[in-house]
């Protein structure tokens, strides 16, 4: 009988943010992320709320998430139905708030092992 717990593959973990930055993994980055518990973080390609578009979200359907995190930067700022929508038709939640509540939820998500994505908006300076 085996007694140890089988090693559990690395997730991407949340692990420090400010208002210009976020850090996954203890890795920092400057820009817009897209995140997934497994795989690659890779860079969102939205540098202002004001140039949000559908097609951002749109991005997420590949995924198959079952939850989607929106962190709409300093602020709580809500996206427009019609940008979402794609993703409600599938049955995909999407829950908006502020980066730093964004951060601590996708975590706390993720660590659940829910299948949750997190698009983490910082806007460009």
């Amino acid at each position: 009988m085996k007694l140890h717990p089988d090693s559990l593959p690395p997730l991407n973990t949340v692990t420090a943010y400010g208002d210009d930055y976020i850090e996954i993994n203890q890795v920092r980055y400057a820009h817009s992320v897209l995140l997934m518990p497994e795989g690659a973080v890779m860079q969102w390609p939205v540098a202002s709320f004001a140039a949000l578009g559908a097609e951002h979200f749109n991005m997420l359907l590949e995924f198959e998430p079952e939850l989607v995190v929106f962190g709409s930067g300093k602020r709580l700022r809500f996206p427009h139905p019609k940008m979402t929508s794609a993703l409600a038709e599938r049955r995909i939640g999407v829950d908006t708030m502020d980066m730093q509540a964004a951060c601590r939820t996708y975590n706390v998500l993720m660590a659940e092992g829910r299948k949750v994505a997190a698009v983490l908006l910082i806007e460009a300076a």
